[in-house]
């Protein structure tokens, strides 16, 4: 997304990375560190079905050095337990990701309500971009990861304070492999990263974001360094 106007100079060296432990996240994190960046990442425990990424994004950023702030909003948990990944006692659905059969694991509003925290962080620490990690492999699924959304989210976050905030997707029309891609050729280490949707011990391997990383490594030529349970292979490990 282009620069919103009037940023001050000395916050454009400043960003707030949502950061959530996924592979997706963890590339835009090294993206942005490679830019030069000062960025401070910011991480949401929403009541989501485990907590193996914020377990592992703590992990990352204390080897980094990296200022990392993991956000308690466990009280709205009642308003958007209508999804797979809020509610543990919804079944969990396997296959690709496709509208009809991973709509279950959409959280209502939840880009939305996690912008618009790190657009206040970003504010309150005089940073002038905020970057997420959404992807042209979630636009068929996820209605908060599609252009028009993040296009109106930039909108709002240049006109919603004193102080504009640019809104940085960098990966808004790559695929799950061209991240991957870029994440490999910054000699980046995928096994610190969780992207499962499950929260046992080892990766599942057969729900829909499994299935999608794997198919990336396997688009790659590259085996995933993620330990799974033995579940038939999807693409390869």
């Amino acid at each position: 997304m282009s620069s919103s106007p009037n940023v001050d100079a000395n916050s454009a060296f400043t960003t707030v990375v949502i950061y959530s432990g996924g592979m997706d996240s963890f590339t835009v994190l090294h993206r942005a560190l490679s830019e030069g960046l000062t960025v401070h990442a910011l991480s949401f425990d929403y009541g989501q079905r485990h907590a193996r990424e914020l377990d592992t994004a703590r992990q990352v950023c204390a080897s980094l050095g990296l200022p990392h702030q993991v956000v308690d909003i466990r009280a709205i948990h009642g308003l958007i337990d209508n999804s797979a990944l809020t509610n543990s006692e919804m079944a969990m659905p396997h296959g690709d990701y496709a509208a009809d059969n991973l709509r279950s694991t959409v959280v209502p509003n939840r880009n939305m309500i996690l912008l618009s925290l790190a657009i206040a962080k970003a504010v309150n620490i005089g940073a002038g971009r905020v970057d997420y990690g959404a992807h042209g492999g979630d636009h068929i699924l996820y209605p908060d990861c599609r252009p028009e959304f993040v296009e109106a989210m930039n909108h709002v976050a240049g006109i919603a304070n004193f102080e504009p905030v640019q809104l940085h997707a960098p990966y808004l029309s790559s695929t799950k492999a061209d991240i991957l891609r870029e994440g490999l050729a910054m000699g980046l280490d995928y096994r610190h990263t969780w992207t499962c949707y499950e929260g046992r011990e080892l990766a599942c391997g057969v729900c829909g974001s499994c299935r999608e990383r794997l198919a990336a490594f396997s688009s790659n030529g590259v085996t995933d360094p993620l330990a799974y349970e033995p579940t038939p292979a999807v693409g390869k490990r």
